[in-house]
């Protein structure tokens, strides 16, 4: 009679899933298209040549996006580098802070005194941080936009980029990917009570913990592990790259996820203790192994949004979207859709071109924001109702 329960209730976990795994995908094969429902004008119109744009953030619980913007060399007068901010109920620009010392704009995310457990003072604004092309690390106080900012140098000669935010450490990671001879790629790590650097982590392949990489990309930070995750495009051990595990605060790589299919720059946490890349790679944290790799799908910067379960990749002139059973061990992460923008290839000299590279979703109304070269940003959803159900 025990060996019956014994087996019984695996067979039962197997059934649920199957039957979990056929409801999800009749549900993801009769979605409502996605429809675009605005383009939010920004003061730089993200010309390029010119300026340009990087990174964007949602930071749902504000309702609020916020795009790195590389500012306007060509309007009268100079848009100067900073970030645009916008609201995400009703896709609107709300204010633009300038960031005129950085020399250009990169990396951005927001993070709150109530994301750990010290009462904050940040009034529920938040505090904006921004990687500079001068190297710094910018911290703006949200209640206080237009203040002057804390800046926090690297100590490097190049661009400040990708960061992640450890709210149990209150420490963010942030590359330096460009370094050359005679200096390397290397991450940094800055207290965001102190604002002072606490360590460094340089990618020279001085041990076998340091491995000599050319270029860092995004970085995430896993709550159960409690490590930082991040893309390395390729090192002179494995041409297609890696993930590695930080540990924040040992500061110190602590584990190294190989086998990626291609050079990963984009990447992003998902259910079931799990990593996907922007190449479409599918790592399990638990136990360093490839899951799967969904077809269909490049680009750079990538998003998961809690609200629907799916990833949205930054793509240059499209960008497609990806849902998957969280806990299957077959490959049922797929492409689902594909926003309804269609950019221009990148050429040499063409007229004017329409390019993006990064995307975020706001996960309350499930809207998604894509900044395109010359034009804005494009808010897309695919609610009937446009993802308004709770208006008033």
């Amino acid at each position: 009679m025990k060996l019956k329960n014994s087996v019984a209730v695996p067979i039962l976990v197997v059934f649920a899933l199957a039957l979990f795994a056929a409801v999800f995908a009749a549900f993801a094969d009769n979605l409502s298209p996605y429809q675009q429902i605005a383009t939010v004008s920004v003061p730089s119109g993200f010309a390029f040549p010119g300026g340009g744009f990087d990174i964007v953030w949602a930071d749902s619980s504000a309702g609020r996006v916020y795009i790195a913007d590389r500012g306007n060399t060509l309007k009268t007068p100079a848009v100067p580098p900073g970030v645009d901010v916008i609201s995400t109920k009703h896709p609107s620009f709300l204010f633009y802070v300038p960031l005129a010392n950085s020399g250009g704009t990169n990396g951005v995310l927001v993070f709150h005194d109530d994301d750990n457990d010290d009462q904050g003072d940040d009034n529920g604004q938040g505090t904006l941080v921004v990687g500079g092309t001068d190297s710094n690390t910018y911290f703006v106080d949200l209640s206080h936009p237009f203040a002057t900012p804390i800046a926090v140098s690297t100590g490097g000669h190049k661009r400040a980029d990708e960061l992640a935010y450890d709210p149990k450490d209150q420490v963010i990671l942030i590359a330096n990917p460009d370094e050359v001879s005679p200096n390397s790629p290397f991450v940094t790590f800055i207290s965001t009570k102190t604002h002072t650097v606490l360590g460094k982590i340089p990618y020279d392949g001085s041990t076998p913990l340091n491995p000599k990489a050319t270029g860092i990309e995004q970085p995430v930070w896993d709550g159960v592990t409690g490590k930082f995750y991040i893309t390395i495009p390729k090192t002179a051990a494995h041409a297609n790259g890696e993930i590695d595990e930080i540990d924040p605060a040992t500061r110190k790589l602590t584990g190294r996820i190989f086998g990626t299919t291609c050079s990963p720059a984009g990447l992003a946490l998902i259910p079931g203790q799990r990593l996907i890349t922007s190449c479409g790679d599918v790592v399990d944290i638990r136990f360093f192994t490839l899951v799967s790799t969904v077809t269909g799908v490049a680009g750079d910067e990538i998003w998961y949004n809690p609200g629907d379960e799916r990833v949205y990749f930054g793509g240059f002139i499209s960008t497609p979207v990806v849902n998957g059973v969280p806990f299957s061990t077959t490959p049922l992460y797929k492409v689902i859709a594909t926003l309804p923008w269609a950019g221009t290839p990148f050429v040499p000299t063409p007229p004017v071109f329409h390019f993006s590279h990064s995307v975020a979703a706001d996960s309350v109304y499930n809207h998604s924001f894509v900044p395109v070269s010359n034009t804005g940003v494009l808010v897309f959803t695919d609610d009937h109702d446009f993802g308004n159900e709770n208006d008033n």
